[in-house]
């Protein structure tokens, strides 16, 4: 809508003309008088001229058409133009049609008010299920109005237009399969049609200039030149009779129309159109009682009720779905008792009944709703109002004129539109995104987005993270996740394995990953693989473009199998990349190198030649490498040449592509002025948008991002310390959202920050905090139109401008490289330090967070714990006679010139407090659990007593007695899992078992702990007459079961143990292990992921040697095949006796007596083998 600005007449008689430079199609012109003549009345005169418009119109009465015979040498296949405008008030007919042989044919046709375009290829050449193409534009096409159609075909593109809506699409090849004949039809189907498959009705309407390859048919009809059939009656003007539909907009509307009362028949007719799916189409009283008749919308059938005093309520139902926006009509005959109800002349969805109620009909007929001020008892609506349309009302056989209605000469009414119907498709265009499925009522619409991983009242915004790194900074752990790598943008999500180490790995896998022989290739007749990834391309584009770095190991096993050829230069084999460009360099080598890793090594086998494979030798050797320019990847094709000769063999293997980290989730800036400021291309987001950022900052104000157009804006602010602030214009008056937050904001720390704007809806949400959203208004404008650059860090006006930094900028999915544009900006930073504020919460179990320029670790050094969080559970089987001795002494040794921890447990170091953590599960009693000695004959042990209790003893006083405590909740020797927590402060002690109440105990002995020399899980080897007895018998047992996650204050003697590359001195006994004692905590959740175990590496395993036994011989790999099924039928077994022993364990009450414990520490040790056994298979395979 465009307003132009005119000078005025200035008296009655002359005109003033203005002429447009460029002609305009509209419905409608509004005048809007600025000012009146001062000198005169008030007065306007207006005349508007048009433009020299030629119209040739043919009238088809639904049994008609017109048939064209063309000269096929006048006319090409690769370029057909078809336009004509239409109008219609049926919804079904045929517009153009023209078949060939063996069924193929196009078909333009409306079906339900929409206009289909339909290609067919018949039957014979229906090669794939591209064959058949159907496009379906428009809506609402049988209102009355004229609509416009345009098809357009040059060489396999094809665009379709209705009403300026237009869908291109590529025909792939079928049109140069369609067999057709050389003619046309319009308005119907030869009869015989050959296909004699199309069920349409022919058209009935008009149609006006009509034109097939610059040929104006209707004009050779009229004047019947023979290349024009006109079969039926055909005429040359629209003589269609106007009938004249009435709108109910409101719940104000109704319309009152007179019947005649006291007669003992009722009739009455009509057709309705409406979206919504209940609301009162008639109501009327009976004539002499307080009964009446209601027939109302209910859950989109039509449902008809008789009530009256005394009397039960009478109710019919008939049709289903008819709030669709197709005009459906409704008869209803009721004569005395019987009632016969009709929808869409349809036998399948009539109603007749008998009822307990003599009908007598009224004086009024409300449709619609009813007045405001009128007695109940004459108009009853306990249904709402209907909103839609009606047509050809008929009471007792006398059709209404609703012209005479509007002229108040027949009934009464109120806020009605009559002689227009208002219904409106709120669905065309589609608003909802990426499939949502879109519904509406009469004044709006809504999007379902079930299935579609999207969410939002237009289904924009991606319930997925966009990769790997946002999903680790969730704290997610390792598991299976769907990434949308463009967030809102086009590509949807796909499934990916993220292996959370130190740096997160990306995996993603395609269909061919096992190790693959080959044979019989050569130059002719080559060995061709392709690789099918679980993301298309582009979606891989994205996480690879993504990435900090990626990879992908492509192996090469061969024997007399070369891969480069000096001779010729023509390889033997290559490889294609992402790209579709064929690739000769191979792993561990640069693509300008042409080499394989042992050439760039110079470690080949032979050393005239770059690549192991290309020394031709008669024995197995491997080029095996990282791909890794990313610029290449992945690797999508493999072609093999070199295998038929004498002895000669290959084999290939391709891992998953492996991309590391996100470069976009750490890019950042740095703002240190007020005024400064980045500045970026204008956003567009007309009709959805959505902003998300990080950001943190010590001000209390300041704009985090601005655009502005000529009158729409947008703007997000940190309006104070504690308050977020969206604002907006799309031309309906400024908006504001504002999120507050319970605390600041402005505490330098990360917050996240998420707004979206779409034509329902503007949302804003802060941190974890309730999103706040505002209702867009239903008939406004609804595109924001921006012009100006946008301004991050700052304003226009360069006031209000933001202190601190913003990260991981994304609009609309994509993300905005703050630090390149930072690089070159005065007053801007590039990155941001001091991640640990915001994540180090993550770090758990003592882990420390560590700063990295892009992002943290946690250092899991002096916890229990490892893995990225230090949250994995460090455990190992203690077997009889097993024992670890962690010696204090010896560390402090190797310590006292370092600044660790352990230089702080020396011969003179006194303990007034110790924290205490571990996680164990046995059946055997007595055990001892845990006993640290000192140099003074003091000592800690803790152990299971004979009755399964567990006992802390304490003796700080080598001439006392220890303190003992005991903890009886029930026997802990019962094979499952206790974790126990002891802290001590002086004399008081505290002491957690599993989730039970924190206990308190108080030592009644000295309160120091003095010259700590060891610490001993398992068996105490040295001998020691200082302990309890208790002690020693509990010693004289050992343990024998599971230990997990033992910490001393900050020693994890275990960790220790089993961390060979550490230099603590650890003494063992045993074969000790790291060991799967099953899920201990569940802290390692995935917040309801299901994830499955993969490979627990983060870079490809070395395959060492090539394998040669096993591609020796078929005899091989059908020895390595009857292995596996032995192997997988061994699992089934162990699996079995796993439930058989544990349910054999687990009936029993208590384990009492010592001939029960060597059955229920075999089951115990039975069980955790099967788990640690599943436990590494799933490590290592993945099926």
């Amino acid at each position: 809508m465009k307003a132009i600005r005119w000078i005025r007449n200035t008296n009655a008689d002359s005109v003033v003309y203005y002429k447009l430079q460029h002609s305009i199609k509209t419905r409608f012109l509004r005048f809007v008088p600025l000012d009146w003549n001062p000198n005169g009345r008030i007065g306007m005169r207006i005349e508007a001229y048009g433009c020299a418009y030629k119209s040739e119109v043919a009238d088809f009465d639904g049994k008609s058409f017109l048939l064209y015979r063309f000269n096929p040498k006048a006319t090409t296949a690769l370029k057909d133009i078809i336009s004509l405008k239409f109008k219609t008030s049926q919804r079904d007919g045929i517009l153009l049609h023209r078949e060939g042989q063996n069924g193929d044919h196009i078909t333009l046709a409306l079906a339900h008010g929409k206009l289909s375009l339909l290609v067919n290829i018949g039957d014979a050449k229906m090669y794939s299920a591209d064959a058949q193409i159907n496009i379906t534009l428009g809506s609402l096409l049988d209102d009355q109005h004229w609509h416009s159609v345009l098809i357009e075909h040059f060489n396999n593109q094809v665009n379709f237009t209705v009403d300026k809506h237009t869908h291109h699409f590529h025909a792939k090849g079928e049109f140069n399969y369609l067999d057709l004949d050389y003619e046309l039809s319009f308005g119907g189907i030869p009869m015989p049609g050959k296909s004699g498959i199309l069920p349409w009705k022919n058209f009935h309407g008009c149609f006006e200039n009509l034109y097939y390859n610059g040929v104006n048919i209707i004009d050779l009809a009229k004047r019947h030149k023979p290349q024009i059939n006109i079969m039926g009656n055909v005429s040359f003007f629209c003589s269609e009779p106007p009938i004249i539909p009435v709108t109910f907009l409101n719940s104000n509307s109704y319309l009152a129309l007179p019947g005649t009362s006291g007669q003992d028949e009722v009739s009455i007719s009509f057709q309705f159109r409406t979206w919504n799916n209940e609301g009162l189409l008639l109501s009327s009283k009976l004539y002499q009682t307080s009964g009446g008749l209601l027939m109302y919308l209910s859950d989109g059938k039509v449902k008809l009720s008789f009530y009256k005093p005394g009397k039960g309520q009478s109710d019919i139902t008939a049709g289903a779905g008819l709030n669709n926006g197709q005009w459906h009509s409704v008869s209803l005959s009721a004569k005395k008792n019987h009632v016969s109800l009709i929808v869409d002349n349809d036998a399948s969805s009539s109603t007749h009944a008998s009822i307990p109620i003599q009908i007598l009909s009224g004086d009024t007929y409300y449709f619609g709703g009813c007045p405001t001020n009128t007695n109940s008892s004459e108009c009853k609506n306990p249904f709402g109002h209907f909103l839609g349309c009606m047509k050809q009302i008929s009471i007792d056989s006398n059709s209404i004129d609703l012209i005479s209605v509007q002229e108040n000469s027949v009934g009464n009414f109120s806020d009605l539109q009559i002689d227009l119907c208002g219904i409106i498709d709120r669905c065309l265009p589609n608003y909802c995104e990426h499939g949502g499925e879109c519904s509406q009522t009469w004044n709006s619409f809504y999007c379902n987005c079930a299935n579609t991983g999207y969410m939002g009242a237009t289904c924009h915004s991606s319930i997925y993270e966009q990769s790997c790194e946002a999903y680790k900074h969730r704290g997610n752990t390792s598991g299976f996740y769907y990434i949308d790598s463009d967030g809102s943008g086009p590509l949807g999500p796909f499934l990916v394995y993220c292996n959370m180490t130190d740096t997160t790995w990306t995996v993603v896998q395609h269909n061919n990953t096992e190790l693959t022989r080959v044979k019989s290739a050569n130059r002719e007749n080559p060995h061709t693989v392709f690789f099918k990834y679980a993301a298309s391309s582009e979606q891989l584009q994205a996480t690879i473009n993504h990435a900090e770095h990626c990879e992908q190991e492509l192996a090469y096993h061969c024997r007399k199998s070369r891969l480069s050829n000096k001779q010729d230069g023509i390889p033997f084999s290559w490889w294609i990349g992402k790209i579709n460009e064929t690739q000769t360099y191979w792993g561990g080598s640069a693509p300008d190198v042409q080499k394989c890793a042992c050439g760039i090594q110079g470690s080949c086998i032979d050393s005239q030649h770059d690549c192991n494979c290309d020394a031709d030798r008669n024995e197995w050797t491997n080029d095996t490498g990282l791909l890794s320019y990313k610029e290449h990847l992945p690797v999508t094709g493999l072609f093999i040449t070199d295998t038929d000769r004498p002895n000669s063999e290959a084999a290939y293997k391709l891992g998953p592509l492996l991309c590391q980290g996100d470069r976009e989730f750490w890019n950042a800036a740095s703002f240190n002025t007020e005024a400064s400021y980045l500045h970026f291309p204008t956003f567009h987001g007309e009709l959805s948008a959505d902003v998300s950022f990080f950001f943190k900052t010590t001000a209390s104000s300041g704009v985090f991002l601005e655009n502005l157009g000529i009158k729409d804006f947008i703007r997000i602010e940190l309006h104070s310390p504690s308050e977020v602030t969206l604002s907006f214009d799309v031309g309906n008056g400024p908006n504001e959202i504002t999120v507050q937050s319970p605390s600041p904001l402005n505490d330098n720390q990360w917050h996240f920050v998420k707004a979206e704007r779409n034509i329902k809806e503007a949302s804003l949400q802060v941190d974890q905090l309730p999103q706040r959203t505002h209702t867009a208004s239903a008939d406004g404008h609804i595109r924001l139109q921006l012009n100006s650059q946008l301004f991050v860090g700052g304003t226009a006006s360069r006031q209000k401008g933001f202190l601190g930094c913003i990260r991981s900028l994304h609009l609309n999915g994509a993300a905005l490289d703050l630090e390149e544009r930072a690089k070159i900006t005065p007053g801007v930073k590039p990155g941001c330090p001091g991640h640990c504020s915001s994540y180090g919460n993550l770090c758990h179990n003592g882990g420390k967070c560590t700063e990295r320029y892009s992002g943290f670790s946690c250092d899991c050094t002096f916890s229990a714990y490892a893995g990225p969080f230090c949250k994995k559970e460090i455990s190992a089987y203690f077997g009889s006679g097993y024992s670890l001795t962690y010696n204090f002494h010896d560390t402090y040794s190797l310590a006292k010139n370092s600044s660790s921890h352990a230089a702080s447990f020396h011969p003179d170091m006194t303990l007034i407090r110790e924290a205490i953590s571990f996680t164990f599960r046995t059946t055997r009693i007595p055990s001892l659990l845990l006993y640290v000695s000192s140099f003074y004959k003091e000592y800690i042990s803790i152990i299971l007593a004979k009755n399964g209790d567990l006992q802390i003893r304490y003796k700080l006083d080598s001439h006392q007695d220890p303190d003992i405590f005991s903890i009886n909740f029930k026997s802990m020797a019962d094979g499952q899992f206790h974790h126990v927590k002891i802290k001590r402060e002086e004399a008081k002690l505290f002491v957690e078992v599993d989730q039970n109440e924190r206990m308190k105990f108080f030592l009644s002995s000295d309160t120091q702990f003095n010259a700590v020399k060891s610490l001993t899980l398992g068996k105490i080897l040295a001998e020691n007459s200082d302990v309890d007895p208790d002690t020693m018998k509990a010693n004289s047992q050992g343990f024998v079961g599971c230990l997990s996650s033992v910490q001393f204050n900050h020693i994890a003697p275990l960790k220790a143990a089993l961390d060979h590359s550490s230099s603590v001195p650890v003494t063992v006994k045993g074969h000790l292990t790291d060991f799967n004692c099953g899920s201990l905590t569940g802290a390692d959740s995935t917040s309801g992921e299901a994830t499955h175990s993969l490979a627990d590496h983060s870079g490809p395993i070395d395959e060492g040697e090539p394998l040669a036994n096993a591609l020796r011989s078929d005899s091989a790999i059908i020895g390595g095949v009857i292995a596996v099924v032995i192997f997988i039928l061994l699992c089934i077994a162990a699996i079995a006796v796993r439930i058989y022993k544990k349910k054999s364990v687990y009936n029993k009450k208590e384990v009492k007596g010592s001939e029960n414990e060597d059955s229920a520490e075999t089951a115990l040790k039975s069980e955790l083998s099967v788990q640690n056994t599943v436990n590494e298979n799933q490590k290592e395979y993945f099926f």
